[in-house]
């Protein structure tokens, strides 16, 4: 088991090295989901970020034949040291979720991406997951601890606990080359696999160019490449050469396996490539055998893959597909069955199964070779199946924890699917049975054949047009909210929950649907009160007098499975006190943000500028030009097209730009002065904020900015700071996490002709969609430097 902090820690070279070569039963567990990252592909951020990333890790294993586990830890954001990290987590959750994957994974060997000894000077997940498992390497094995685990599993102890290390660690190649490397293993995991045409590493580089969202696509390597492990407890090595040295692991280490390894060594020993089918009778009685074992952990684990390789040597299609891709309970739904037999072998197919129903089909049919059968069946989905929805979105989870009380789910990437149909099967005399979930198959005449899984979905959902209203006086609001039908014949009324002091005109409205898939569309008037207030609007629909309350969001990429995610519909209403200069606002997109409709929710009138539209002619159309966070990093065309840009600011233009990261910048001339770009960041977003300069324009026009403006910030400050800047440059602001130096690099303002260049890594692209007022009224300012002359144009 290789244990880490967050999607893309993993080692793809290792877990592909130990599943393809060693032949190790390997699985990766990563603690966390990534829910705090941030997104090169799309908009989603927190819980949907996680889900994403949850199917780019699935997506990756699928690549390097690994596992994926996971605990109830969430992604909080960046930790400076390992303490802040396992007091927000809950540490004694987080542990006895780690004991639980070792109790029930049962490794051999554990195998850390980080080094436990390393508290603050890394990423605080990254040095947890190290210590985590070293605790937990012991703890799974005591039958005091986590007792209740036990009534579902049984302790267990893994035999060696090693650190994945490598030159990094130690600065360069050269102090690595220096060590002592007697508590070391090292391996060539360059190898290549004829089966596959592919090396070791290539295998590798298309497992971790699944991590899409986080911009890990990458060039596939060739060729001998050394891998490094440090032994950290356990027992001794022997020999250090070989991880498993002294552990057996033949079928001899469970009981009544010696027979079952002997059948089985016998096939791959003789296994015919041009009739797999003709091993079917040794396998088969494997099979049987396996039966018998006594070790349930044994049994369950190799009677899946064995059932697996005897549906492919027998050249078995078996798929389920609904006629629709989601339903509602209740609702009827038709199933496509196909069954064929792609062998010669003796299969009959006695009866199916469906889990919704209470009694199986009997068929009684003889699989003739490659003779297609087709079924199909109407099913009926019950109340009490749940919908399709990530089990740990279901309930409200903290800032460090989700909340999972069903400890069967904790740990598992996805929610089990409720909907499936078992085959029952004999082949040459031997019952088998094959589960298949119901999926939905479709075509695009641009695609071609297409696949998603089959969802459970509420009857009705609704969602709300933004997740963030600003409203910047005391003037009413439409605001449109969209019922979307899960069946036909929807009937009742939609109304609001509002805040205290707000308005919400009309109390209801009629919803009436036909046909499922259909929307309608209502608009509620809401008027705020007269002083600044927030709070939480949410769309309620009543059908047959139950309230539904949640949002269908779909999340789909070519890369991952189509995803499901219930949410609760909810938005955020601010009455805000904040003026505005300026009116039309240029936005050079980069990494994914909602920037853009945060600033028009505030009145701007926003336009996307594309690379090839940046010239000095169509630039002059705007009061401010604000460059996405991170463009400079993945926006090729911007080395270009810079120029251009300081040429705006230099003529009088107000030139805004977010955050960038340090490493991968695609220009030189970040700034018109020298400006350095650091790893520097403020992760406590609850931080001490110094005003540097008070009477700094930026901060008094045409808002008066104080310390009340940075209450209520989530997850951070801000990240990648300068911490080298010329004299032309003004720093604004000053803040640092607690026992670190003060960093001044969050907002630096410097004249360059009669215009603004102006660079900050405040965290708007995170307190914008949060709602937080304080980033809004900081951001207006910055659109406004230098238009002191100029009329507001708010009521």
């Amino acid at each position: 088991m290789y244990i880490a902090a967050h999607p893309d820690d993993e080692n793809t070279r290792l877990i592909s090295y130990m599943s393809n070569e060693v032949k190790a039963r390997t699985a990766y567990l990563s603690l966390t989901r990534g829910d705090g990252g941030q997104n090169l592909i799309g908009p989603e951020i927190r819980e949907l970020l996680g889900v994403i990333r949850t199917q780019e890790l699935l997506a990756a294993r699928r690549v390097d034949g690994g596992e994926q586990r996971f605990t109830r830890a969430n992604d909080f954001g960046y930790s400076k040291h390992p303490d802040e990290t396992l007091e927000i987590w809950n540490k004694d959750d987080v542990l006895s979720d780690v004991v639980w994957a070792i109790r029930e994974f049962k490794p051999d060997i554990i195998i850390n991406r980080f080094d436990h000894r390393r508290a603050g000077r890394t990423h605080g997940h990254h040095t947890a997951s190290a210590m985590l498992s070293m605790e937990a390497f012991d703890l799974a094995n005591d039958a005091s601890k986590y007792t209740s685990q036990l009534e579902l599993t049984q302790t267990w102890q893994p035999k060696r606990l090693f650190y994945n290390t490598s030159w990094w660690r130690y600065g360069s190649q050269e102090e690595f080359d220096k060590l002592d490397k007697s508590n070391m293993i090292n391996f060539d995991v360059g190898v290549y696999y004829p089966s596959k045409g592919m090396s070791n590493n290539e295998v590798a580089a298309l497992a971790s160019s699944q991590h899409l969202c986080q911009g890990f696509g990458r060039l596939s390597q060739r060729g001998s490449q050394q891998e490094y492990i440090e032994f950290l407890k356990g027992e001794p090595l022997q020999k250090n050469e070989d991880i498993f040295s002294g552990i057996d692991v033949s079928w001899n280490r469970i009981e009544g396996g010696k027979a079952i390894g002997n059948i089985l060594k016998l096939v791959e020993t003789h296994f015919n490539f041009k009739n797999p089918a003709s091993h079917l009778p040794q396998l088969l009685e494997a099979y049987k055998l396996l039966q018998n074992v006594k070790d349930e952990h044994w049994k369950t684990v190799k009677t899946k893959e064995l059932k697996t390789i005897i549906e492919a040597c027998s050249g078995l299609y078996l798929e389920v597909s609904a006629k629709t891709p989601n339903a509602a309970p209740n609702s009827n739904v038709t199933l496509d069955m196909e069954v064929l037999n792609r062998s010669n072998a003796n299969i009959n197919l006695v009866s199916y199964s469906l889990s919704t129903l209470e009694r199986g089909i009997t068929k009684n049919i003889t699989l003739a070779s490659n003779q297609k059968l087709n079924f199909e069946e109407s099913i009926t989905i019950s109340n009490n199946k749940n919908y399709t929805t990530p089990y740990w979105l279901n309930k409200k989870s903290s800032l460090g924890m989700y909340n999972v009380e069903n400890q069967n789910l904790i740990g598992l990437p996805e929610t089990p699917r409720a909907v499936f149909v078992d085959f029952n099967l004999m082949i040459e005399g031997t019952p088998l049975s094959i589960r298949k979930p119901v999926i939905y198959r479709y075509s695009k005449p641009d695609k071609g054949e297409l696949y998603r899984p089959f969802e459970i979905i509420p009857i009705v959902s609704a969602s709300i047009s933004d997740k963030v209203f600003i409203f910047e006086n005391d003037q009413q609001k439409e605001i449109e909210v969209t019922v979307k039908a899960g069946k036909n014949n929807i009937e009742g009324y939609v109304q609001m929950a509002y805040p205290k002091g707000w308005s919400v005109y009309p109390e209801k409205q009629k919803v009436e649907i036909a046909n499922k898939d259909d929307i309608q569309k209502v608009v509620f008037t809401v008027i705020p009160p007269k002083n600044q207030s927030e709070g939480l609007i949410t769309p309620m629909v009543n059908i047959d007098g139950e309230f539904y309350t949640d949002e269908l969001i779909e999340i789909d990429y070519a890369h991952i499975p189509f995803q499901t995610v219930l949410m609760p519909s909810e938005s955020k209403v601010v009455r805000l006190n904040i003026e505005t200069r300026g009116k039309n606002i240029g936005y050079i997109e980069g990494a994914g943000d909602v920037v853009p409709e945060s600033l028009r929710q505030i009145g701007y009138n926003v336009t996307i500028i594309e690379p090839e539209q940046i010239s000095p002619e169509n630039l002059t159309n705007f009061d401010a030009i604000v460059v996405g966070i991170r463009a400079y990093n993945i926006v090729e065309d911007l080395k270009f097209k810079q120029k251009f840009l300081l040429e705006y600011v230099k003529e009088g233009g107000n030139l805004i730009i977010q955050y960038n990261t340090s490493r991968g910048i695609k220009i030189d001339n970040l700034a018109p002065y020298n400006l350095k770009l650091s790893r520097d960041r403020v992760t406590d977003e609850n931080a001490a904020i110094q005003i540097l300069e008070p009477n700094h324009p930026i901060l008094n026009f045409p808002n008066k900015i104080t310390s009340k403006d940075f209450e209520g910030w989530v997850q951070e400050r801000g990240l990648y700071f300068p911490n080298e800047w010329s004299k032309e440059f003004t720093p604004l602001l000053a803040s640092n996490d607690k026992g670190e130096s003060s960093k001044k690099g969050a907002l630096l303002v410097a004249k360059y002709g009669k215009g603004n260049y102006i660079y900050t890594g405040l965290s708007f692209f995170r307190e914008f969609p949060a709602g937080v007022s304080g980033a809004f009224r900081i951001f207006a300012n910055l659109l406004s430097a230098e238009k002191a002359d100029k009329p507001s144009f708010k009521n």
